[in-house]
């Protein structure tokens, strides 16, 4: 799984943005959020079905602080989650 999908499923499914806001946090268009969303949860449900390992490999990003710096809705302040920083190598 691509470090792109596995912030797909977490802001959708996890965090409760729409898909836009996802979009608009991750710096992408819609319609590319939704081809990483469902590229993610198919991963991911192989992982769970088969017994598959899952990987979270690839892209870029950055860590949040704690501290509120660069942080906004989709940060679990002190989780030291992912944003990413540009749009390079999207949906790879």
């Amino acid at each position: 799984m691509t470090v792109d999908e596995y912030e797909a499923i977490r802001l959708i499914d996890l965090v409760g943005f729409t898909q836009e806001e996802c979009a608009n946090q991750m710096n992408v268009a819609r319609t590319t959020v939704q081809g990483i969303y469902m590229e993610g949860r198919k991963k991911l449900a192989q992982s769970l079905v088969n017994g598959k390992i899952l990987l979270i490999e690839g892209g870029e990003y950055r860590l949040c602080d704690g501290l509120r710096n660069g942080c906004d809705r989709g940060c679990r302040r002190y989780g030291h989650t992912m944003r990413f920083v540009d749009n390079k190598n999207r949906g790879d």
